[in-house]
């Protein structure tokens, strides 16, 4: 489970960054960037300065306090013949840049693109290379201009990495990852939103040795279910809070308490294992969740395919305050079109207010006897406030990534296609 002090710092770089905004949000201006790029016509064969060695692209997006006005392809009319949005550069994208050590798929989009989530439009692959749909460090990128003036990004000359023959077994381990697993890391290992099939399979204690009631460090626990060899570690975690669709009253999961790890002793049925690194007492019927990752490090960003209306219901850390790098559940899945990779807008919801100008004039509460009961009530629409990548997906629910925040975000707030 994520510290206090974790979650603060997180909350307070993601308010006070407000990076990697997107459509409807802040884009902010990379710091390593070239010069604005120019027209296609006027761009052949320019030169622009690289960007500074020591920072990532992810660390510019962060550093960048800067807000540009906040456009998107689809709003503005900037669509292909089909209605599918045509990519557009930043403005501050630069013409070249090498890829770096700490560069995450995502950061490279945002400092490319005014809709990181069209990545999949603008890069070019490249078969005479190996594993052409990955990224590694060391690899040069070039912005350019195709056909009718749209938006490519191609690779321009190969880093040593991707030509590292080791990669043949592996080509996956050394790419950069999506988004930066730091972010996710406390969820993964000790995870705080399960789902109720996660529940359902998961093994779970039934009793402790020399029949204590509760459990805690260096207490032998006896475990159903659980097919692990020895050594192998477990989070246990107490089941709470009923995570409830807002739209069908329906239990998606439950809010899950870190109790302790469970080192395997014997592996059998029952196995046995011993608590320790604990945080709270264990009981009986608490369940064991792997802290192996499950999560694939490499997936494409891309829109839904269908129209997403859902909502946030929970907030990994129990706090209702949502930031930059927050890990969010949302009541939308697989079977609504949700699948890892996904990127969804995040709306603050518009306040309902009364309509005091009504009949033409001003009518205020000063009024002896007035009563607002019968005053008409308008609710404000919906604004933007961020944006989440979903890196995670159960049927019904769904876990994502606050990429971008430039307002304040609270549970219940609304996700949809962007």
């Amino acid at each position: 489970m994520v510290s206090n002090q974790v979650l603060g710092a997180r909350a307070a770089a993601g308010l006070l960054s407000l990076c990697l905004a997107l459509s409807g949000c802040a884009h902010h201006r990379a710091k390593e960037s070239a010069p604005p790029a120019s027209p296609p016509a006027a761009t052949e064969g320019a030169a622009a300065t690289p960007a500074p060695e020591q920072m990532t692209a992810t660390e510019a997006a962060l550093g960048s306090t800067e807000p540009a006005a906040a456009t998107t392809s689809v709003e503005s009319g900037n669509t292909a013949s089909g209605g599918t949005a045509i990519p557009e550069a930043n403005p501050s994208a630069p013409m070249h840049y090498t890829v770096k050590k700490g560069d995450t798929l995502w950061g490279i989009a945002s400092m490319y693109l005014k809709d990181p989530w069209l990545w999949p439009e603008v890069w070019i692959i490249n078969p005479q290379v190996p594993n052409p749909h990955l990224i590694y460090p060391g690899d040069k990128l070039a912005l350019g201009h195709g056909e009718g003036g749209r938006v490519e990004v191609r690779l321009e000359e190969a880093g040593l990495t991707r030509l590292d023959p080791r990669l043949r077994s592996d080509p996956i381990a050394s790419a950069i990852p999506t988004i930066p697993y730091s972010a996710i890391a406390a969820f993964l290992s000790r995870p705080t939103l399960l789902s109720e099939d996660e529940i359902r399979r998961a093994p779970y204690v039934l009793a402790f040795r020399d029949m204590h009631q509760v459990a805690g460090n260096d207490i032998d626990i006896y475990i159903r279910n659980l097919k692990a060899g020895e050594n192998a570690r477990f989070a246990v975690m107490h089941i709470s809070t009923p995570l409830v669709d807002p739209d069908d009253g329906k239990v998606l999961g439950h809010v899950g308490i870190y109790t302790a790890t469970a080192l395997v002793k014997r592996p059998g049925e029952p196995a046995k294992a011993v608590l320790i690194d604990p945080a709270r007492e264990t009981l009986a019927g608490d369940r064991l969740v792997s802290s192996e990752n499950d999560v694939p490090a490499n997936f494409t960003p891309s829109v839904p395919t269908s129209q997403i209306h859902g909502h946030i219901i929970d907030v990994v850390g129990g706090t209702d305050l949502v930031g930059q790098f927050y890990v969010v559940a949302i009541n939308r899945g697989k079977r609504h079109g949700i699948e890892p990779g996904s990127v969804l807008a995040v709306d603050q919801a518009g306040e309902v207010v009364r309509d005091l100008w009504a009949n033409g004039r001003s009518i205020t509460n000063s009024m002896n006897g007035f009563n607002t009961t019968f005053v008409p009530r308008v609710r404000l629409p919906d604004e933007r406030a961020g944006t989440m990548l979903v890196f995670k997906v159960y049927d019904r629910m769904s876990y994502g990534l606050i990429v971008g925040a430039s307002n304040i975000i609270h549970i219940g707030a609304p996700v949809h296609t962007p």
